[in-house]
This record gives C-alpha cells, structure tokens and sequence, in this order.
C-alpha cells in the first residue's frame, strides 16, 4: 500500500508523513513546485527531511500551468494579500490525484490542520478544496493530523489506515506538533507559517505592480524575489541589489527583457527593464551610482547594457524613495 502526501517541508507535513509510514505505508513526499514557496532551491533540504519523516521524496515543476491556470483567476479568491490557497490547495490535489495510478498510490495525505489557517483550513474550505481537486465520492484525501474531528476517509473505511492511531488536532497553536518533533529528535523543519511568497505584503505588492505594468511569465518570478524594486516616471522596471545574496541571484537571472546596469565603483548589481526610456536608463544610471560607493558631486561612467551613461548620484537615497514599489 501506498499514499502521495503533499510536501512542503514544514513540520505538519512531516508529521502526516510519519503517523502513516507508522502504519506500515509507503510514502512518496511529493512537493509541487509553483515559483512561490522559497527565494531559494530547498529541494535538497526537502529530501532529507522526507527522508527523515521516512518517506521517498518527488517534486513536480507546475510553474508555467499555475500561472495561466490558477494564479489570476482563483476561484474562491485571494486571502489578504496575493494568496489564491484555497484554488491552489485544490490544484495540487488535482496533479497528485493524477499521479496515483502512475505510483502504484491507493489515496492522498496532507499535513492540514482544520482551523489552522483562517482561509484555506476552515471546515468548508476543505469541502472546496476536495471539489476543486475532483475528489467527488472517493473521499481519499486523508489529513492524519486532524482526521478524528472530520468524516471518516475511504482509507480509514476500508481498513487501510486505522483511525485510532491519528491525530484531533486544531486550531493555530503548535504545541502538540512541536512535542512530537521533540520525541522524534527532529530540528530541521520549515518554520511554522511560512514557506508561500503570495502570503507576504511586499511581495504581493510586487506583483501586483508588476502585472499593472508586464505580462507576467515564468522568467519573471525569480526576478520579484531580490532586490529594491523602483517603478520609473516613464514606466521602467529597476531592480537593485541589496546585498552580496541579492547581487548573486539578480546576476544568475536570465531574463531577455531585463539588461545589467554595471557601476565603475563597487556597488549593486541592478536590472532595468530593457525598452527603458532615455530618462529612465538616465535615472537608473543615477539610482545604482547612489546606492554604491560613490561621491556627491562626483560623474561615473555607468554601463547600462551596451550603452554608456555618465551620471552623478542623486543627492540623497531618500530622492530615489519615491520611485520605491512599496515594500
């Protein structure tokens, strides 16, 4: 016998994955991979803690179908910033429910606590998600950490999983899951309330300028990720690193609408939209400079793609403020 458990690597997710392996099922830890759940790779890291929840581990890039798919048309909307979970719930349930037949799989697991979440883990919230994923009167999705305070689940009919040995957890507080992380001697787990980029303000915020401004694709993910984010007077994109971390990303994005904005002097790797207007690519020229090691008063010669721009820093970095995308 064999379940798909969704995978996120935080501690529920483990857990579920544990209190069924427990039971002498196999699981296949399956992450599905949307663009928004890190700013960076974790797939290493969600291995190994598959691996240690005592699961195979298997991610699956949905990034181009959720974009045209979910992200823009949800159909139970958006939580309190750019968050369609309740769609995206049910969307992932969907791929995995596919995906049984081809693992050998008899039904799915996840790491849902009812009430955990005030929009997507509500009673009726998982009624919506079970809907959108095709469920139907097969009833095989099974959530271990609360599975006594719901209905029963074909698994749990037919025998396959014994009832009496999963969980009536609710409500927001981790107390019980982190006792059972302390009594499996597990430290290594995503921290609690996070793991989705939609759930951040900044981020969202983002996007949503983003999308006023672009067609937003794939390519265009990574690069909301890093940096200060300036919308220019005539509608340009800057991206400006803030750090050695965010210069190293930016530099690596490949992206054939984006060209470099390389300083003389040590400073940010910037990106600028690359139908840019003179005034803009002026001013990105001039907002890089003021965020590098540069002089007032003193001219750079900035090289935005394969043009040359000499510029002075703007007075202060408080001038290049009102350009900020709100963060």
């Amino acid at each position: 016998m064999r379940a798909i458990s969704l995978f996120s690597g935080g501690l529920d997710s483990m857990l579920a994955v544990k209190l069924i392996v427990d039971q002498g099922i196999e699981v296949t830890a399956l992450h599905i991979e949307t663009g928004f759940g890190s700013s960076r790779d974790i797939r290493l890291e969600l291995g190994r803690r598959a691996e240690m929840a005592g699961a195979d581990f298997r991610s699956v890039d949905v990034r181009d179908e959720y974009i045209k798919e979910i992200l823009f048309d949800p159909v139970y909307g958006y939580g309190k910033n750019f968050n369609p979970c309740i769609d995206c719930h049910g969307y992932m349930f969907k791929i995995a429910r596919a995906m049984l037949p081809e693992m050998g799989a008899s039904f799915l697991i996840t790491g849902e606590v009812v009430g955990q979440r005030p929009m997507s883990q509500r009673s009726q919230a998982l009624e919506q998600v079970g809907k959108l994923a095709g469920e139907g009167e097969e009833r095989i999705i099974l959530r271990p950490l609360c599975a006594k305070l719901l209905k029963p689940t074909l698994p749990e009919e037919e025998g396959w999983v014994d009832r009496e040995k999963l969980l009536d957890i609710s409500g927001r507080s981790r107390d019980r899951q982190l006792a059972m992380a302390k009594e499996y001697g597990w430290k290594d787990y995503e921290s609690p309330g996070g793991g989705c980029l939609l759930t951040e303000p900044a981020f969202s915020r983002k996007l949503q300028d983003f999308i006023a401004h672009e067609e937003f694709g794939v390519e265009d993910i990574d690069l909301l990720k890093f940096g200060r984010h300036f919308r220019l007077p005539d509608g340009a994109k800057l991206v400006v690193g803030r750090d050695k971390e965010d210069n190293e990303m930016l530099s690596g994005i490949s992206n054939q609408d984006y060209i470099p904005v390389k300083l003389p002097i040590a400073g940010p790797f910037s990106l600028l939209h690359k139908d840019a207007s003179p005034s803009d690519r002026k001013l990105a020229a001039q907002i890089a400079v003021t965020y590098g090691r540069s002089q007032k008063g003193e001219e750079y010669e900035v090289k935005v793609d394969d043009e040359t721009i000499v510029v002075s820093p703007l007075s202060s970095r408080s001038e290049a403020h009102r350009y900020f995308v709100l963060s």
